[in-house]
Formats: structure tokens, sequence, C-alpha cells
């Protein structure tokens, strides 16, 4: 089956739901304008259980060294995920600087934000694949909006470090989505809320089930 990231969690409750039901990663949303936000206390918090086999996922949306640092310091993340614009020299002394994984998001709408991924595969360990919010949505956060894009635009792509694809996923749609992309991991968010923020259990099991099933 393809592995699955539930990103955005704040509460224990969906954080044991999600490992449970068969998640790889789990993420946490340090970015205040998020709804999705979590503290580094409650992020501290929401870890003080050790989960050595989850990879636990941190996205920031262009942070200071000084974030990283008072993140990094008092919550175990696994792997720094970069979701801003921060370009390729930003990725790679992140990466140096602090020792940890990083992946970065690309924001996709057509094939000239696919090549430009191109330059950051020697900057960072892993992709992720997110639609690209229009000029005209308002409110737009860097990710969690709920949009999709075309996913044939990179199922015959290549790359030569692992990658997730994310944008509008839910349980109806996953199944399509990963036959059409060929995406070995898919990532999560608003997909699973019953408002924005709020994680539903149900939801989460639901859509592990589907993804488990894709493979079968």
């Amino acid at each position: 089956m393809a592995k699955v990231k539930i990103c955005g969690l704040s509460t224990k409750e969906t954080v044991f739901t999600a490992i449970n039901a068969g998640a790889q990663y789990i993420g946490f949303v340090f970015y205040p304008p998020s709804p999705r936000n979590v503290t580094i206390d409650q992020a501290a918090r929401l870890l003080e259980t050790p989960y050595p086999n989850i990879l636990k996922v941190g996205v920031f949306v262009n942070p200071s060294d000084v974030l990283l640092t008072n993140v990094l310091k008092d919550v175990n993340l696994d792997i720094i995920q970069l979701h801003g614009n921060e370009g390729p020299e930003r990725v790679k002394y992140i990466r140096a600087r602090f020792a940890k994984s990083v992946m970065k998001a690309i924001s996709v709408s057509d094939v000239d934000d696919l090549n430009s991924a191109k330059e950051f595969e020697s900057t960072c360990d892993m992709l992720l694949f997110d639609a690209k919010a229009p000029i005209e949505m308002d409110n737009a956060l860097p990710g969690g909006n709920g949009l999709v894009f075309d996913w044939k635009l990179i199922a015959d792509y290549q790359w030569k470090v692992p990658w997730m694809l994310s944008g509008g996923l839910n349980a109806t749609n996953v199944q399509k989505a990963i036959k059409i992309s060929g995406a070995k991991i898919v990532d999560i968010s608003s997909g699973l809320e019953t408002d924005p923020g709020n994680k539903d259990i149900c939801m989460i099991e639901t859509f592990m089930k589907v993804v488990k099933e894709t493979a079968e």
C-alpha cells in the first residue's frame, strides 16, 4: 500500500488514531496563520510518548533559524517540511545547519512548476507536491486549502528523491490519485476535518482503510 502522512494533528486522540490506523508519518504545523497551528509546548506534549517507528514531521513556512532552533530543542522531529518560498540554497542551509531530513513542498498548477522542482533534488531529502492556490483565492494558505491539481502532470516524472502527493485528497479520491500519479506516499490534512483544524477520528480510520485497499 501507499504510505500515508496525516498532517495538521493537534490532539493526542487524533495522533493515536493516525498511528493505530497505520499512518507512517504524522505532521505538526508551526505556522500561526493556519487553523492547524500548534505551539511548541503543544507539540512537545503530543509527542511525550515515543513513537520509534513513526516519522514526525514539522511543517514550517519560511522559518527563521531561531524558530527552528526553538522547536527542535523541545520537539522530537525527524523531518523539517518547508512549505514556503524557500529557495534551493536556503533548503540546503537548513538541512546542513540542523542535521535533519528536509522535505520541500512544491506548489503545482502546470508543468513549469514541476520543472522548477528539479532545482531542489540535490538540496533536500524529499519533495511534496501540493496544489497551487489561485491568485484570486481569498485567505489562501501555503497548504491545506483542499485543492487538487492534475495528477497526470507528475505521472511520468522520475525524481531523484522520494516524493509525496498532497492537495485535496480524501477518502473518495485517494485511490484514483494514487493510480493516476503513481504516488508511493500520500499526504492529507483538510480532507480529514469536520471544520478547519479539527480532525475527525472516523474520517482518519476510513481514509486509512481506503488507502490499504488500493494495493489489493
